[in-house]
């Protein structure tokens, strides 16, 4: 395989291993803060607490809308803050990599691979298990999906 295959494979893989943790630890009902307000605006599409989150609230919506019973629909939003955390991971690690390979002499690349590799994936890995990350990855917070879309906006700024 070259190096963009088992980069891509390798950042699934880490995305995959963040997915599968923050499924098993994900808050199963509404939370005592501010979650639960986000639920609730979600699940009804009203405005919550300023200055408001309304891309996050629609989004929410949809994950609401996609619960099989009302009993589940705070677990349904909790779990778009597992899928935005993930996918924060899967570009975290992506980003280390073309970073780090964009330091590497040109010359030498394909003798550095493995450490770009494991760096990006302990970078990656370190950051889905840090405390505070873990922590608002498994409820209806707002900073899931805003980390999400820095990520994905900073990676996508590297591949211009």
């Amino acid at each position: 395989m070259n190096y963009n295959q088992w980069n891509n494979l390798l950042g699934w893989a880490t995305f995959a291993v963040a997915l599968g943790t923050y499924i098993l630890t994900v808050e199963p009902t509404a939370s005592y803060w501010d979650c639960s307000e986000y639920i609730a605006t979600s699940a009804k599409l009203q405005v919550g607490h300023p200055p408001g989150a309304p891309f996050f609230q629609m989004v929410g919506a949809v994950f609401a809308g996609l619960a099989p019973t009302v009993e589940h629909i705070a677990l349904a939003v909790n779990m778009m803050s597992v899928l935005a955390s993930a996918f924060t991971i899967l570009f975290l690690f992506w980003t280390i990599t073309r970073l780090s390979k964009r330091l590497l002499d040109p010359k030498n690349q394909g003798n550095h691979n493995a450490e770009i590799f494991v760096a990006a994936a302990v970078g990656a890995l370190g950051f889905a298990f840090s405390d505070s990350f873990w922590f608002n990855a498994v409820e209806a917070e707002v900073y899931a999906m805003a980390t999400c879309i820095l990520a994905v906006l900073f990676w996508l700024g590297l591949r211009w």
